[in-house]
C-alpha cells in the first residue's frame, strides 16, 4: 500500500469517528514536520512546540481536505502558511551572511583537548558543524528558507513545490535557484568543508560555539534522538548538475540527522479528547 492510499484510508477512518486512525495518521507525519521545523528554526523546543501547532492545525482542518492534492502536499502548505506568519524565533535575527561570516572571523580558533567534556571530541565537531549549517539557513529570508528545504534539502519536485507554496513551477524553480545560490556561493566563499582554501574549521570554533551557547555539551539537541539520516528519507530525484560543487553542498545538508519528534502526543491525545474534536469527529 503506498503513502497516498494509506493517508486516504486513515484520513476516512478518521472522520467516520475512528480515535485510532487519527492517531495514526498524526504520527505518520509528525516526525517530517518535526525536521522541517527544526531546520527551520534551528532550535529544537521552538522546533517541538511548533510541530504541536501545526499538529493542531491538521486536526482541526481535516475535515476541509478535498483530496486535490496529496495529504503530504496539503500538510506542508498547512505548515508553509504557519510558519512563514508567526513570530519571529530566537535565532530569527536577520542576520545576513555577510554578518554571519564575520561572526564566525571574530569567534577565536581553539582546541577542543583544552577542555575536558563527557562527550567525545567528534560528536561535539559534528555538532558544531549542523549549529553552524542551520544558522547559515537562517540568513535566508523565510519564503528563501521553506523553497530550500522542501525544494533541495527533502528533494521534492518543483510540481508539489510549487503547489505547497502557491506559486508557479518556474516561479519554484528561480526561488531555489537564488536561494541556493546565496547559501552555496557563502559556503564556498567561507565553509572549510568543501572548499578547503577556505580558513574555517568546525573543529577550531566548536569550543567557541559551546561558549556561546550554540553547542550543549551535555544534550546534543541535533543528534539525540536520530532516526537515520536525511538522504534515507528522501525519495531521490535524478538530475544532472551542471555545478558539482553545488551538489557537494547539498550533500552535507543531506547528512545531517533525520530526528524523533519529542513525544507531544500526549498533548495531542488531550486535544482529541476536548469537546470540539469528540464533536468534529464523533467520538465517544
Amino acid at each position: 500500500m503506498d503513502t497516498n492510499t494509506s493517508d486516504k484510508i486513515l484520513i476516512e477512518q478518521s472522520l467516520s469517528g475512528n480515535k485510532k486512525a487519527l492517531e495514526d495518521l498524526i504520527k505518520k507525519h509528525q516526525d517530517w514536520i518535526y525536521n522541517v521545523a527544526i531546520t527551520f528554526v534551528g532550535d529544537k523546543d521552538e522546533a517541538a512546540d511548533l510541530t504541536q501547532e501545526i499538529l493542531i492545525k491538521i486536526v482541526t482542518k481535516l475535515g476541509s481536505f478535498k483530496q486535490k492534492s496529496t495529504f503530504k502536499t496539503w500538510v506542508y502548505r498547512i505548515l508553509k502558511n504557519h510558519f512563514l506568519n508567526m513570530k519571529r524565533g530566537k535565532y530569527e535575527t536577520n542576520t545576513t551572511f555577510e554578518q554571519f561570516g564575520q561572526g564566525l572571523d571574530q569567534l577565536p580558533n581553539e582546541s577542543l583537548s583544552n577542555y575536558s567534556y563527557e562527550v567525545e571530541d567528534k560528536l561535539l565537531v559534528k555538532e558544531a558543524k549542523i549549529s553552524c549549517m542551520k544558522g547559515m539557513l537562517l540568513c535566508l529570508d523565510r519564503e528563501q528558507r521553506m523553497v530550500f528545504i522542501i525544494g533541495e534539502l527533502f528533494e521534492f519536485t518543483d510540481t508539489i513545490g510549487s503547489a505547497i507554496m502557491e506559486i508557479t513551477k518556474e516561479n519554484f524553480r528561480i526561488k531555489l535557484h537564488r536561494a541556493k545560490k546565496q547559501l552555496y556561493n557563502f559556503m564556498d566563499n567561507k565553509c572549510g568543508l568543501v572548499n578547503k582554501n577556505n580558513p574555517c574549521r568546525c573543529a577550531r570554533k566548536t569550543a567557541g560555539f559551546i561558549k556561546m551557547g550554540f553547542v550543549d555539551p551535555v544534550n546534543l539537541h541535533f543528534q539525540k534522538n536520530t532516526i537515520t539520516s536525511i538522504n534515507k528519507v528522501i525519495d531521490k530525484k535524478i538530475e544532472t548538475y551542471k555545478n558539482q560543487v553545488l551538489s557537494e553542498y547539498q550533500k552535507l545538508y543531506q547528512e545531517h540527522p533525520f530526528l524523533q519528534s519529542p513525544d507531544k502526543l500526549k498533548s495531542i491525545k488531550k486535544l482529541l479528547s476536548s469537546k470540539t474534536i469528540k464533536e468534529t469527529f464523533n467520538f465517544d
